[in-house]
């Protein structure tokens, strides 16, 4: 079983939501999927990406292959997420 990890559409009419989820390639686009991952919102200002890390890390190191749209969103929220400070230490007298 190869998975993949894509989005699902929600939402009504000209009113789209979609479900970032991990999901066996051979299933139709709004069927079934094996787990959500997070959600993406593109009517927001800005759109809303949400996004659980720590789960998309895991399907990404069993073999999981994004789609070329959650890559891009992957991309978008490595770009925004602010790099970690160097700790500041007490200067020394």
């Amino acid at each position: 079983m190869s998975v993949t990890i894509r989005l699902t559409r929600g939402g009504g009419k000209k009113v789209p939501f979609y479900r970032v989820v991990a999901a066996d390639r051979r299933s139709p686009r709004d069927g079934r999927f094996i787990e959500q991952l997070g959600i993406y919102d593109p009517l927001r200002s800005p759109p809303e990406v949400r996004i659980d890390t720590q789960r998309l890390q895991h399907w990404l190191s069993v073999g999981a292959v994004p789609s070329q749209t959650v890559s891009e969103l992957i991309s978008g929220l490595k770009r925004a997420a602010p790099a970690p400070s160097p700790v500041a230490s007490a200067p020394t007298k």
